[in-house]
């Protein structure tokens, strides 16, 4: 995976988006939300010769992709090639948001990326996960006290085990929510809704509805969630 990066054309904004891939993460899960995404960029939407009058509303994005170790060794997903890091921790430049695709959340984040997490939270515009990329980040204390969803699955499991995170507000019955900055999806698939939902809010009307239109999707609103049966009778609080 290598660094987009492009510089900015007069009066086009640019947004800085890390990406922390933690080893043996969700593919889909990355890929799903980056990808639908970053089909709603300047850089995208230029290679398909959109109109002007759609370049000039939308943002360039950069990406930034991080290991959850914090150098540059490639890191492993659930499928796919092995992934190289773009920066470290110690380098990465100034991001506006930080997405983390879910992992398996049964190995602990290192102290490193926990402090880089915790840096960096205050000075993200958003943080963005999808699936168990929120019962990752929840290890750093970033969400405490916040709403979130993350894999409806996994809850249950560590919800009846008596080792789910009770500091979070886990919410059982969503696709995604939103609470302040904390931007989180459901399972895997979820991803995407997330992406459309963050474009729905961001970026105007017409270059939403194009991006569905040559992307062939009808994203998910956040509720009914048809997988919300999947916690019934579990107990998140």
């Amino acid at each position: 995976m290598s660094s987009t990066t492009e510089s900015s054309p007069p009066e086009v904004k640019v947004l800085n988006f890390g990406v922390l891939l933690i080893h043996n993460y969700q593919w889909l899960d990355a890929a799903g939300f980056i990808d639908y995404l970053n089909t709603h960029s300047h850089n995208y939407l230029k290679l398909l010769n959109a109109p002007a009058h759609l370049l000039s509303e939308v943002p360039i994005m950069n990406w930034h992709y991080l290991s959850s170790t914090g150098d540059l060794e490639d890191v492993v997903a659930s499928a796919g090639p092995p992934h190289r890091p773009t920066t470290t921790f110690a380098e990465c430049p100034e991001l506006d948001y930080l997405v983390v695709p879910g992992p398996d959340v049964t190995k602990p984040l290192s102290e490193d990326c926990i402090k880089f997490v915790q840096e960096r939270y205050p000075k993200l515009k958003g943080l963005l996960t999808i699936c168990s990329g929120s019962l990752a980040i929840a290890q750093t204390g970033v969400l405490d006290g916040v709403q979130a969803a993350s894999n409806k699955w996994l809850l249950g499991i560590l919800a009846k085990a008596g080792l789910l995170n009770r500091k979070v507000k886990w919410v059982g019955d969503r696709r995604f929510v939103v609470d302040g900055k904390a931007w989180t999806g459901a399972g895997v698939t979820a991803g995407i809704d997330l992406a459309a939902e963050f474009a729905r809010v961001h970026f105007p009307k017409e270059v939403v509805e194009f991006v569905q239109e040559i992307s062939e999707y009808e994203p998910n609103p956040a509720q009914p969630d048809p997988f919300a049966r999947l916690l019934e009778g579990v107990k998140l609080d």
